[in-house]
């Protein structure tokens, strides 16, 4: 690990770190929150998987969470999107490309090289932080905003008992029928449509859904809406009768004041799964 940055936060440290990821085959940077509680032992965990165009730096900066996880007692971690450098293939659209991994490890060219972005958040980095910090593997958590909303879903749905519980803030919520997934999954997975399926929260949750507490929120004047489909997943998750709640907030957008302002409630839905 190779230490960019240490802050102290609300009693904690906020840390940004560097290492070179085997999956990526590049450095990869990382934002991490300890609480205070971490320097006396191990602490639990929430994941938060960002969206489009942002690196690790966006919600560890705008999303105002480290109040929240210093008063609850649980850190936080800030991976980046996608693959970085030269050598990681790139696309002049914003939505494909580096800041555009979606969550996936890619198997067509010229994208499989690098971008392993499911392999990395479930296997690389866990098993990096959980040797070298003060964090229980035990106890994990996952949210995420727009594309890392469906990430947070996706791995949360296909990896029973890992997480405790699952949220998202308007999240992309049936990519095999959107833009906002079938650009990228033809791009990264190939033009066969039977392995998007992995990928996809909407068909997960008429599959198997998830075993712990979830929590949804989508702004009504959020501008990508008919992208995020939010209707798709509300009604896999009636018709399953999944235990959770999604939420329509009358007025909020898609940005980070957003996101902001139901963070504090995000984290404590988590902190309540984490702490019993």
């Amino acid at each position: 690990m190779r230490t960019i940055s240490e802050n102290r936060a609300f009693g904690g440290v906020q840390g940004v770190y560097a290492h070179q990821s085997e999956c990526c085959q590049c450095e990869m940077t990382f934002g991490l929150f300890l609480p205070e509680e971490a320097e006396h032992g191990p602490v639990p965990v929430l994941w938060y998987l960002s969206g489009l165009t942002c690196t690790h730096e966006n919600a560890m900066v705008k999303s105002g969470a480290q109040r929240w996880a210093a008063e609850t007692g649980i850190a936080l971690v800030f991976p980046d999107t996608s693959p970085r450098g030269e050598d990681a293939a790139n696309d002049d659209d914003y939505d494909l490309g580096q800041g555009a991994g979606f969550y996936v490890d890619a198997t067509d060219l010229p994208w499989a090289a690098h971008y392993r972005m499911w392999t990395y958040v479930t296997q690389e980095l866990p098993a990096a932080l959980f040797n070298a910090y003060p964090i229980a593997e035990s106890a994990q958590a996952i949210m995420g905003h727009s594309m890392g909303g469906h990430g947070a879903l996706t791995m949360a749905m296909s990896l029973p008992g890992r997480f405790r519980s699952v949220s998202a803030l308007a999240p992309i919520c049936h990519p095999t029928n959107s833009l906002w997934g079938r650009k990228q999954f033809t791009a990264y997975l190939g033009v066969e449509e039977e392995p998007w399926a992995a990928h996809d929260a909407t068909l997960l949750m008429k599959k198997r859904g998830f075993d712990g507490p979830m929590l949804i929120d989508q702004g009504t004047s959020d501008r990508f809406l008919e992208l995020l489909q939010p209707e798709a997943l509300a009604t896999a998750m009636v018709e399953r009768r999944q235990p959770g709640s999604f939420r329509m907030q009358k007025g909020y957008d898609h940005s980070y004041f957003f996101v902001s302002s139901f963070m504090e409630e995000h984290v404590h839905f988590h902190a309540r799964a984490l702490l019993g």
